[in-house]
């Protein structure tokens, strides 16, 4: 799922495109992904793009009068850009085309499309900004909050670090390769609990949120510029453990360890995340029960 990185990277490749020309006519090609039935799109559109917005992980398309467009990409839902007017949606991938003009002349089409065969990506349309606080789950936006605000939404809930971190009630636009990244970063276990920690501690973690957010932001912010974000993926080569699982940490060399759950992992190492503590895996632990080494040098065999 796109988080607060990549999402910073779309709304800069955008700005320069849509704002200031108008948005004609959003093409459906999956009848699913509008969401919403009031206001409909012909009480919408054809109207000026004014700005872009935020909210978590969606983005605000702000058009003239106080209309908005309010997409979630979900999981595997992207943005494409096509210079020319009027483009092709895709045909297995395509769910729906913005149409912008400027003036009388095509402009731009802007492509929304999802890999997985779920369809979770939506648009809405909404009249009224009073409206759009119904797209925020109510996470403090972690860039820039005070040390107060962050402690306080980190200790509201006993969560482990990995959920809290995730939890968009919580803090909102990190999801669940960034966590990966951060808990790496701070060295910190992904199952400690949120409400054990010391003042020093949640300052420690605080540090490592916005300096890995910041460090990607910078870095897709500046791929913008070049070109519009075209591979926008949860899986880089630069990570430190995110979808690194059985290779070597960059900090130690340990072999990277993963807990699966559901639909989800989390990416750790044991040697500088957990004291060289190999956390319970619950499916392979259940099955290899005795078996199931407790710490990485059992598995790395010293």
């Amino acid at each position: 799922m796109p988080e607060l990185p990549d999402l910073s990277a779309y709304l800069d490749a955008l700005e320069t495109r849509v704002v200031g020309r108008t948005l004609s006519r959003i093409r459906f090609a999956s009848p699913f992904v509008l969401r919403s039935v009031s206001p409909s799109v012909s009480e919408v559109l054809p109207r000026e793009v004014v700005g872009l917005e935020r909210i978590g992980k969606r983005i605000i398309l702000v058009l003239k009068d106080e209309r908005f467009v309010v997409i979630h990409l979900m999981v595997s839902g992207r943005f494409q850009w096509k210079d020319e007017g009027n483009a092709k949606v895709p045909g297995r991938l395509g769910l729906a085309a913005f149409d912008l003009t400027d003036g009388d002349a095509p402009a731009g089409t802007l492509l929304l499309t999802e890999a997985s065969t779920k369809k979770r990506a939506s648009i809405h349309m909404v009249q009224g900004r009073e409206n759009l606080a119904a797209f925020s789950r109510g996470g403090l936006e972690p860039m820039g909050a005070s040390f107060q605000d962050f402690a306080a939404a980190l200790r509201r809930e006993r969560h482990t670090l990995k959920r809290a971190l995730t939890d968009p009630r919580v803090f909102s636009g990190i999801g669940n390769a960034y966590s990966d990244e951060i808990l790496h970063h701070a060295k910190m276990s992904p199952v400690k609990r949120s409400d054990t920690l010391k003042d020093q501690e949640v300052a420690h973690l605080q540090a490592s949120v916005e300096k890995v957010l910041a460090m990607w932001t910078e870095r897709f912010r500046a791929e913008a510029k070049v070109a519009f974000p075209s591979k926008v993926t949860a899986f880089r080569p630069e990570m430190a453990v995110h979808g690194k699982f059985d290779q070597p940490c960059p900090d130690c060399g340990s072999k990277v360890q993963r807990i699966v759950y559901a639909e989800n992992e989390s990416n750790y190492c044991a040697r500088c995340q957990t004291g060289g503590k190999l956390l319970a895996d619950r499916s392979l632990s259940r099955l290899l029960k005795d078996n199931w080494p407790k710490t990485i040098d059992e598995l790395e065999g010293k």
